[in-house]
């Protein structure tokens, strides 16, 4: 059985034992978390939907941590004019414990 739930402004396809990276949230190491879920698949009838009200997902908070630099840079030719900003989102790490 596998959903699909949606996390800081994005979608994630799960299932149990898997682990995700999402937007940070205000959680802590450990905490259990509950995802709603927008469609769920599986379980006792093959290929069943399941409402979305039925069905969520909990997580646990594995770690926080900061995806990879992204650099921004600016140039305006012939202006002297250059500007590199640098930029690290920050995640949590998910555990699926339950789907459905």
């Amino acid at each position: 059985m596998f959903a699909v739930v949606e996390a800081g402004g994005k979608q994630y396809k799960v299932k149990e034992s898997d682990v995700i990276k999402v937007e940070l949230m205000d959680v802590s190491v450990g905490e259990k978390v509950k995802l709603d879920s927008l469609a769920t698949f599986g379980g006792k009838k093959k290929d069943a939907v399941l409402q979305r009200q039925s069905s969520a997902v909990t997580a646990e908070v594995v770690a926080r941590c900061r995806n990879d630099k992204i650099i921004v840079f600016k140039k305006r030719r012939r202006k002297n004019y250059r500007r590199k900003i640098g930029h690290r989102q920050e995640l949590v790490v998910l555990r699926v414990l339950k789907v459905g």
